[in-house]
């Protein structure tokens, strides 16, 4: 008797494999780093082939650890880490270059270039983004444009791109389906959110063949069979990671917001059937397509937040392991007016600035590696306030509850300034993998195991962070945030002019 889901979450630290029972329970979970590549400065990669070996790996690994027949798996569900992108030869199946990152920012320039006419207001109308090398459209362009051949073999027909749901999808179905969802679509800046379809004028922008471009439906849609080892699977559920994270966590409604710390933070906040466009440096997303509807959302993205821990532990030394930032916090002067701004790679929402970077501001001879490791945990916490502030100015919508997940999501010192510096409660469940629940869920939803107005049961509270923070501190370290995040923003820019 089938009676499990399959998640399958290919994000952009670690891939998953997690098995749920009927009940959405997980039952097991197969986890590996994902590594990275980086070229230059500035670039970042990873191995198509490697990540969908990886999470073949994965899926026999949890199959075997929880003792089950892989026959007995109902259905798959999908996520993904979103604007990644693949280009491969439909014939040979392999990849004509590496898959370049959301995190890549090598296409600077061109966007800039594309931010000096009126291309800015026709791609946010059309696409609810803004011009960034964050998506995929510019990094499509790239490998045409820069892998000897390329061009040539995509005008003639014989390249197939997509994001990376796409690639798993290709292999996992041994080559029968070349498609993807709204969510993923809409984060390629080539997609209309409006009409739902691949817009033209933009592929002819960023000169980028139709038939590179995979099929579009919905998150919730049979996308194929996975061949696995002799069993026949169906796949009914694929969304960008942040929406499954949104699903994941029940936001049905509109108003409903949550924020997953991750390597970067990822704010969304439903909108509902009708796209809202951002008057606040946010963007507008397809939140998902489910059963005939298509929701919206409003997202700002952070760049660096788990990151920014990995850091101290990687490049710094500070710490041993992410774990101890909890304890490490709690032992810092409360009032030491240190403030790290981690804009490494630039700043995201509300700021938009791909030339900010990173700062340590307020030293004294008195501060210590604790107020460093506190104000990288802070940061995270101000990022967040920043972009729920544009959320509220755009959508008019009071926040009472901000849900979280996420790696970060774990340290309860982060937590409680989290609740205190927005003045919000903050809500942890019980299994932060709201990702993958997701994901698994619209797949179940799909395929008739759970229905919608019952699953939001099925998500159980771990613990409800309520404010203690009075408002005229909340008020100064918040202005001392914003005093920090100015000076470091344009800093690549003005550093490489002098």
């Amino acid at each position: 008797m089938k009676q499990y889901v399959l998640a399958l979450d290919q994000g952009t630290t670690s891939s998953r494999a997690i098995l749920f029972d009927q009940n959405a329970k997980m039952i097991g979970m197969a986890q590996a780093e994902v590594k990275q590549i980086i070229p230059e400065q500035g670039w970042l990669e990873n191995d198509p082939k490697r990540l969908f070996k990886v999470l073949i790996d994965l899926i026999y690994e949890v199959v075997k650890t929880t003792k089950i027949n892989i026959s007995q798996i109902s259905t798959i569900g999908i996520t993904n880490q979103r604007e990644t992108v693949v280009v491969w030869d439909k014939n040979s199946g392999k990849p004509v270059y590496n898959a370049i990152s959301w995190q890549d920012t090598r296409t600077a320039n061109f966007c800039d270039e594309l931010k000096g006419s009126t291309n800015g207001s026709r791609i946010r109308k059309k696409t609810g983004l803004v011009i960034d090398p964050y998506f995929s459209a510019s990094k499509i362009k790239w490998i045409l444009d820069n892998v000897s051949g390329a061009r040539k073999k995509a005008e003639n027909g014989e390249l197939l791109c997509g994001t990376i749901d796409t690639w798993i999808i290709w292999n996992l179905t041994n080559r029968d389906s070349h498609i993807t969802d709204f969510s993923n679509a809409s984060r390629t800046m080539l997609f209309n959110i409006t009409e739902l379809t691949w817009d033209h004028d933009l592929l002819d922008l960023f000169d980028i063949p139709r038939e590179m471009l995979p099929d579009v439906t919905h998150s919730g849609y049979y996308f194929g069979d996975a061949h696995l080892n002799g069993a026949t699977i169906q796949i009914t559920g694929v969304a960008g990671d942040q929406q499954a994270s949104l699903f994941g966590q029940g936001c049905f409604n509109p108003g409903d917001v949550k924020n997953t710390y991750g390597t970067g933070c990822f704010i969304l906040m439903n909108t509902g059937e009708e796209p809202q466009f951002s008057n606040n440096g946010l963007l507008t997303t397809i939140a998902w397509g489910l059963n005939g509807t298509i929701e919206y959302a409003l997202e700002g993205s952070i760049f660096i937040a788990g990151a920014s821990v990995q850091w101290l532990r990687d490049g710094l030394k500070m710490i041993n392991s992410v774990e101890e930032t909890e304890y490490y916090a709690n032992r810092s002067n409360r009032d030491n007016g240190v403030y790290v701004v981690p804009s490494f790679n630039g700043l995201g929402a509300p700021f938009w600035d791909m030339y900010a970077r990173g700062g340590i501001f307020g030293l004294t001879a008195e501060s210590t590696n604790n107020d460093i490791i506190k104000g990288t945990l802070d940061s995270m916490a101000y990022q967040t306030k920043d972009v729920l502030g544009a959320m509220v100015a755009d959508s008019n919508l009071k926040i009472n509850t901000l849900n979280v997940d996420g790696g970060a999501s774990v340290n309860n010192y982060l937590m409680q300034f989290q609740s205190d510096i927005m003045n919000v409660d903050v809500r942890r469940p019980k299994n932060i993998e709201s990702t993958a629940i997701g994901a698994a869920l619209i797949a179940g939803i799909t395929a008739g195991i759970w229905k919608k107005d019952t699953v939001i049961s099925k998500i159980s509270v771990d613990k409800v962070f309520k404010p203690k923070m009075d408002e005229y501190t909340r008020d100064e370290l918040y202005t001392g945030w914003h005093n920090a995040v100015k000076r470091c923003m344009n800093w690549a820019k003005v550093t490489h002019s002098v």
